[in-house]
C-alpha cells in the first residue's frame, strides 16, 4: 500500500523497514529503493524511530496509525523526507500527524501535497473524524503547511494546536 500524488510516492513503512531505518539506512535504501535525504536519523529522532519499532510490533492491527511513512519524489526516488500518524484515533476519532523533511527539500510543496494525501487517506478511514497536528510557536513554515491544507487553529498553549475534519 502507497499513496500517490503528482510529484511523490508516500510509502508506509513496515516494521522490517523501521527496523532498517533505525539500524541501517542502506538496507531501507535496497528495499524501497529509494536514496534517503530527510532528516538525519540521529539523536532525538533516533530515539523516536527506536522507541516506534516498540509500539508498531504491539498494534500491527492498526499499523498504518504508528509507522513512518516515507516521501519519495517520483523524478529521481530521493525520500525527501517522512510523516507519520502518532497513534490510532482516539474516542473523538482523532488522530495526530507528525512530519519533517530533509533541510534540503523545504520551500518546494512536497510536505503540503504530503500532509494533504495523508489526511484524505486517514478521513477516509472508518473511525476517523478529525486529524489534529501541534506546533512551536513561531513554526511558520510548519503552520503555512496546516493552512494549506485546510487545519484550523483549535488551541494555543505553549504550543498550538490545529484541526483538519470532515467536511
Amino acid at each position: 500500500m502507497q499513496l500517490e500524488t503528482e510529484r511523490l510516492f508516500i510509502v508506509p513503512l513496515t516494521l522490517k523497514q523501521v527496523q532498517y531505518m533505525a539500524e541501517d539506512m542502506g538496507a531501507l535504501e535496497r528495499d524501497l529503493p529509494c536514496i534517503y535525504a530527510g532528516e538525519p536519523i540521529e539523536g532525538a529522532l533516533q530515539s523516536i524511530v527506536e522507541g516506534q519499532l516498540r509500539i508498531i510490533a504491539k498494534n500491527k492491527a492498526n499499523h498504518l496509525y504508528y509507522t513512518f511513512w516515507l516521501i519519495i519524489r517520483k523524478s529521481d526516488k530521493i525520500a525527501v523526507g517522512s510523516a507519520c500518524f502518532k497513534g490510532a484515533p482516539d474516542e473523538n476519532g482523532e488522530t495526530e500527524i507528525g512530519y519533517g523533511l530533509g533541510e534540503n527539500h523545504t520551500h518546494n510543496g512536497y510536505m503540503a501535497e504530503t500532509v494533504q494525501a495523508m489526511c484524505n487517506w486517514a478521513l477516509a478511514q472508518s473511525g476517523v473524524n478529525a486529524v489534529i497536528a501541534e506546533t512551536e510557536k513561531g513554526n511558520t513554515p510548519s503552520e503555512n503547511v496546516l493552512k494549506r491544507c485546510g487545519f484550523v487553529q483549535y488551541k494555543q498553549s505553549e504550543t498550538n494546536w490545529w484541526r483538519l475534519t470532515l467536511n
